[in-house]
């Protein structure tokens, strides 16, 4: 879920890490660092992320990760997932309130 959820940020803009985890955070997902960065990492090897490194004003460069294509089908497929999920959910949430 986690990973679905990073991929949905990626989608509107490329982002820097802790600009995740702050967005995350709004989304009331508590995610630390320890365990966004070892995701990063395994999406970037698996093709799905690429990063690019931009100067910062407040500190050192910093990594922006973004959406490859392969990330873009892959984020296409666990929306279609989730949809079907949900559906599922909702048919069996009906039944227990009927």
């Amino acid at each position: 879920m986690l990973e679905y959820c990073v991929l949905l940020l990626l989608r509107r803009q490329p982002s820097y890490a802790n600009d995740i985890i702050k967005q995350l955070k709004e989304a009331d997902l508590i995610v630390v660092e320890g365990t966004l960065y070892p995701l990063l990492t395994r999406l970037k090897k698996e093709g799905m992320l690429s990063y690019e490194w931009r100067e910062s004003v407040q500190g050192p460069p910093r990594k922006y990760y973004a959406l490859t294509d392969e990330g873009t089908t892959a984020l296409k497929a666990m929306d279609e997932t989730w949809s079907s999920l949900t559906r599922t959910i909702e048919v069996l949430k009906s039944y227990i309130y009927m």
